[in-house]
């Protein structure tokens, strides 16, 4: 028998390619799989979170309308709705609204609603420069930036 009192049900949505699958296997299995192919209809897993021994359960669903009716079926039932989008990339972030608004429909009005922006790499450029999101405070990218600076200019020397 499964020892945890609840299994909470989250779902992400977004455009194809914003990085979904990436994070939720990240997440789930501790791996970055490169080349990742698009999702097809929906896929889930699980995994048991240290918060009083719970368990999630991870609804990675497609981005492209073909599947959308498949995939709003999956918002009903949702705890969590993660919102993904691509920073690099406009037409995600354009998109916001209109997945706003299918949530809107068809999940519950007490489902917990969070918008992920998902960094690239440092190789992709927003206005002709690298673009990488750091915080000296928390020690995050702070290596990263110098170590791709480096990288890139020992390329380019």
């Amino acid at each position: 028998m499964d020892d945890y009192k609840f299994l909470f049900k989250v779902v992400l949505v977004g455009n194809a390619g914003v990085g979904k699958t990436c994070l939720v296997r990240r997440f789930t299995q501790g791996l970055f799989p490169p080349g990742q192919g698009a999702t097809i209809g929906v896929d889930f897993m699980i995994k048991t979170v240290e918060i009083d021994n719970e368990k999630v359960k991870i609804w990675d669903t497609a981005g492209q309308e073909r599947f959308r009716s498949i995939t709003q079926s999956y918002y009903r039932s949702a705890h969590a709705l993660i919102l993904v989008y691509d920073i690099s990339c406009q037409p995600t972030f354009d998109c916001l609204p209109d997945w706003l608004r299918e949530i809107e429909e068809y999940a519950s009005n007490k489902v917990l609603r969070v918008l992920v922006g998902m960094l690239p790499s440092l190789g992709p450029r927003r206005h002709s420069m690298y673009y990488l999101e750091t915080s000296a405070k928390e020690a995050e990218n702070v290596e990263k930036l110098f170590m791709e600076i480096a990288a890139e200019l020992m390329e380019v020397l």
